[in-house]
């Protein structure tokens, strides 16, 4: 059996390695990094200002900004951010 429930009828892009924390993270070309991010057992993507609890993807759709890490330094929504070769994100201190 496939990691891929529909057999035949979908092709993955090209494998890539992304740095997440200094860990190399795998995914393919073009996923969202939220779901690269969630498919690779990465749960909690930031903590809550308020009370430091672990916050993660929520909508999937760019409007609660939960998800909101540091991607090549630059503070954006992982839900809405696609992965290339070489990129790298670093989740602790997004806020």
């Amino acid at each position: 059996m496939t990691a891929l429930r529909i057999s035949g009828r979908f092709t993955r892009s090209d494998p890539v390695t992304i740095v997440v924390d200094g860990l190399p993270v795998h995914g393919y070309r073009g996923e969202m990094l939220a779901a690269v991010l969630l498919a690779s057992d990465v749960g909690a993507l930031r903590l809550s200002p308020r009370n430091s609890g672990a916050r993660s993807a929520f909508c999937l759709m760019g409007v609660c900004q939960e998800c909101v890490v540091h991607v090549d330094g630059v503070l954006q929504q992982s839900c809405q951010v696609a992965i290339q070769s070489h990129m790298t994100v670093e989740l602790r201190g997004s806020l």
